[in-house]
């Protein structure tokens, strides 16, 4: 049973790694974002249901994918995880449970809110001297591609700040 339970876990992280690689680097995703959100669950769920998958924590170490070859990689200054989906009450107030543990925070009240999913992409933008100067997709958490010249033609997005 444990065997076929590993079988299972690992066919699903492979399936995993290859719907990050099919999304990030070809933009051919193959499966809905509802399905990979799905694929994910389950795999959280089988972590969290026993603990010799959960000792071996394959998700933990999957953030996005690869960077491209077709872009020039940057490490990034910090590494740049990614947000965990929330698809009930329970998981905002899971989230809620973990930020105050964290803080410290006891009775303090803290607000949250929540949107519908947009497909996008998350950034991080380093200015030097006030001038934007590089920016960088997620990649895999440890190094981004440099997609500087991507990000300038938003028109909502500052070249400049006074940060």
């Amino acid at each position: 049973m444990k065997e076929k339970i590993l079988k299972q876990y690992k066919e699903k992280i492979r399936d995993l790694v290859k719907h990050n690689e099919l999304y990030f680097n070809d933009d051919n995703p193959k499966i809905s974002d509802s399905e990979y959100d799905k694929l994910k669950t389950e795999i959280l769920i089988l972590e969290k249901k026993y603990s010799f998958i959960s000792k071996l924590a394959l998700s933990k170490k999957i953030v996005g994918s690869k960077p491209s070859s077709k872009f020039k990689k940057i490490n990034h200054l910090q590494p740049m995880l990614s947000l965990s989906n929330a698809f009930k009450k329970k998981d905002m107030e899971d989230f809620l449970k973990k930020v105050k543990n964290f803080l410290n925070l006891k009775n303090d009240k803290i607000e949250l809110f929540s949107e519908p999913k947009i497909d996008g992409i998350s950034a991080t933008l380093i200015y030097k001297n006030g001038q934007l100067k590089n920016g960088l997709s997620r990649g895999d958490g440890i190094t981004g591609e440099d997609i500087l010249d991507n990000l300038k033609t938003i028109s909502n997005q500052p070249e400049s700040g006074g940060f």
